[in-house]
């Protein structure tokens, strides 16, 4: 037997313990403040609910084993937290779905998880339906509502909590237990689980909070959907485990993230780069008083020089970041008083991370050579659940993120894009998200993917499908921004020229995928071959 281990599973009575009147939680949507004491109150009422539903942790407490789970379909709601921290208490697995997919994906991924109880925010009540009635998931399993404005589909959640608040005995919950099950982006085909432990969720916090230097006193406006790692593990955890503040809302347009910087006195910030080419774009942006950040992360992708530049012109300090699902996701950060020439870059490794760039062989390249990038860390997943090829293939000693990087001569890491969307042109290697960043610098050019066409000369080359920025005022569908010649012109002394794209699209937007990702698969679905 193992006896129990408090700190691992117990997040909301440490904190509660060290500082009960301090706000945890901002529900924007209804002005609720939750302070941690109160958090915890609402969790041992909840850790008695999961409990009585069986989601608890597995018999023998093996590590390759999840005990009961906890499926969610909502937006972000004081709700999630609790299940949260719940589930840590009972040593269940939280896992949460994107409302965002088909049913009939909803449903692979129900099934995947074989949920002993779903929790789902009523909007979407006609979504898990329609998951329910697919001959995939059987959907034999009890349903609470998270309901808005009237009465819910099931039992209301609220209704169904036990009133005994006092703290939960919960079982002995060790380090390698499974706690959440998180899915990946998954554009292509069902999106696989991730196993998340206690301690990489641990671990994952350590590394955040000494690499970024997070305070009790820090306040975030919490942009990621909580079913996605963004929603828990770039600030939510860090913030709780260092006693500081998050804001969450229903929606996040790029207004309300304004007003809640400016109205919360947000210190802390990390969003992807559309939402914060967005806030820039927005009419609030020049009024908005951003004194109160110390700091902005962007990350899920490149950000724009013109869009740093937009932030920078403002004086804050708007670095990138580099994260997924499989590991972390808060694998780098920048060293202090790094030179903006750096800017590109995502940093250096953080403290209790390795990374390093193979080959297809797996043998370390030299700084300035392209290659995967591979991560090591305690704060890696166990791998996908239910999926041993697919765990074999990316999980071991190391990570293998997919991922195309270099390491410069002082260790900061480019990130080059993903290895499956590099081209050969002509026998050269093409890296979209370089030709991207170049093109992105023109004034008509929001924001921009590049996808591999056929090509009778030189095999392969590159398609540039743009979405105009706002000060070109263009309509694509009758009015494209920019021709093929201005293009390559602009590209000249910039990017070789069998880097150049020999065709041009145009999109009125484009297409997103989580949590306001450009979808490339889409992209290339609809403009490569």
């Amino acid at each position: 037997m193992r006896s129990p281990q408090g700190w691992v599973g117990d997040w909301s009575g440490k904190r509660a313990a060290l500082s009960p009147d301090r706000v945890g939680l901002v529900d924007a949507a209804t002005g609720t403040e939750y302070t941690y004491a109160a958090l915890d109150r609402r969790a041992n009422r909840c850790a008695r609910l999961l409990a009585d539903h069986g989601v608890t942790r597995a018999g023998d407490g093996a590590t390759d084993e999840a005990g009961g789970r906890v499926a969610v379909v909502s937006r972000n709601r004081p709700e999630y937290v609790d299940l949260f921290f719940a589930t840590a208490k009972t040593g269940g697995v939280l896992a949460p779905l994107s409302h965002r997919l088909a049913a009939p994906e909803l449903a692979e991924l129900l099934d995947s998880v074989d949920p002993a109880l779903v929790v789902v925010e009523e909007p979407f009540a006609d979504l898990v339906g329609a998951a329910a009635d697919t001959e995939t998931w059987d959907a034999d399993c009890p349903t609470l509502s998270l309901p808005v404005d009237g009465a819910g589909t099931w039992t209301d959640y609220e209704s169904a909590l036990p009133d005994d608040d006092s703290s939960f005995d919960g079982p002995a919950v060790a380090p390698g237990d499974p706690h959440l099950f998180l899915h990946t982006g998954g554009s292509t085909g069902t999106p696989k689980e991730t196993v998340i432990s206690h301690e990489a969720i641990v671990w994952n916090s350590v590394n955040t909070i000494t690499a970024w230097g997070l305070r009790d006193d820090d306040v975030t406006p919490m942009v990621f959907p909580m079913f996605h790692t963004g929603g828990w593990n770039v600030l939510t955890i860090p913030l709780v485990h260092m006693g500081g503040q998050v804001v969450i809302d229903r929606e996040f347009d790029p207004g309300q993230i304004l007003r809640s910087v400016e109205e919360r006195a947000a210190s802390v910030l990390v969003a992807v780069p559309a939402v914060l080419r967005m806030m820039v774009e927005h009419d609030r942006w020049d009024e908005t008083d951003l004194s109160s950040l110390r700091f902005v992360k962007s990350g899920g992708g490149p950000c724009r020089e013109s869009v740093m530049d937009a932030w920078w012109d403002r004086d804050v300090d708007l670095s990138q970041g580099y994260g997924l699902t499989e590991c972390g996701p808060n694998n780098f950060a920048m060293p202090d008083d790094w030179p903006r020439e750096k800017a590109h870059t995502v940093g250096v490794a953080n403290m209790h991370v390795d990374a390093r760039v193979v080959d297809d062989d797996g043998a370390e390249l030299s700084p300035g050579e392209i290659g995967e990038l591979e991560l090591r860390s305690p704060h890696a997943a166990d791998g996908y659940w239910g999926a041993p090829e697919e765990t074999a293939e990316t999980f071991g000693e190391w990570v293998s993120t997919g991922d195309l990087a270099r390491v410069d001569a002082d260790g900061y890491v480019s990130i080059e894009g993903r290895k499956k969307n590099m081209f050969v042109s002509g026998g050269e290697n093409v890296y979209p998200a370089e030709v991207e960043d170049a093109i992105a610098d023109h004034a008509a050019v929001a924001d921009v993917v590049v996808v591999p066409v056929s090509d009778e000369q030189w095999g392969q080359v590159g398609k540039a499908v743009v979405e105009p920025s706002a000060e070109s005022g263009a309509d694509p569908a009758v009015d494209p921004p920019l021709a093929l010649d201005e293009l390559r012109e602009f590209l000249d002394g910039r990017l070789a020229r069998f880097k150049h794209p020999r065709s041009l699209a145009f999109v009125e937007e484009l297409p997103t995928s989580g949590p306001s990702k450009i979808d490339r698969d889409a992209v290339e679905a609809e403009f490569g071959e």
